[in-house]
């Protein structure tokens, strides 16, 4: 058994001539091993009403005009901004509920001492 693949042999030898018919085209490249090119995504943006979050939002717009190997930048930069912003929703104003009530310095607060009656 011959496990050999037989070769076509070129029967019509290329002698530069037009051939019958329309011209050949070059067939499209399946992919391109370089970085594409920018191109906006066409992605609405609709405002939020929060100032700081529509300014990162609005950042996204900045991946548009950068090839593809810039955007992970502006992601994470956005990323970082709006966990910041939703990290901010959870900071209390004020003392912190950990740190005991003292009172002013000189006047004790009652709570801080026990009550003897």
């Amino acid at each position: 058994m011959n496990d050999a693949v037989p070769q076509v042999a070129d029967t019509e030898p290329d002698t530069g001539a037009p051939k019958d018919g329309p011209p050949e085209q070059a067939a499209p490249r399946p992919y391109d091993d370089g970085p594409a090119g920018p191109a906006p995504l066409g992605v609405p943006r609709a405002p939020t009403g929060n100032a700081e979050v529509d300014a990162h939002v609005e950042r996204l717009a900045d991946a548009d005009h950068l090839t593809t190997d810039g955007h992970l930048e502006v992601y994470e930069d956005v990323h970082r901004g709006l966990r910041d912003a939703l990290t901010a929703l959870d900071a209390r104003p004020g003392p912190s509920p950990a740190a005991p009530h003292r009172g002013t310095p000189g006047n004790p607060s009652q709570s801080a001492h026990g009550h003897r009656s």
